[in-house]
């Protein structure tokens, strides 16, 4: 059973579906951008763009304290088993 709009309602329907569509296009613009900025930087500061990104993570998440935390377990963890970097 399909269900029936109204004229109004498609309308907003349709202003939904088209604007929704250039914003998705404009956020998939601007990660291209700053995935291409990424490269350049970290190539420049020879820093792995794994780890800009990460950083750019957690800036954005406010969890450098979280992260900090689960780096330390896992220092704890390794040199509870005398694991040597």
């Amino acid at each position: 059973m399909s269900r029936a709009f109204s004229s109004d309602d498609i309308n907003k329907l349709k202003t939904l579906i088209n604007e929704g569509v250039q914003v998705t296009q404009e956020v998939t613009d601007l990660k291209e951008g700053l995935r291409d900025t990424v490269k350049a930087i970290s190539e420049e500061l020879q820093i792995k763009p794994a780890t800009i990104n990460k950083a750019i993570r957690i800036a954005f998440k406010h969890d450098r304290s979280k992260n900090e935390a689960d780096f330390q377990e896992l220092e704890d963890l390794l040199d509870a088993i005398g694991h040597q970097s």
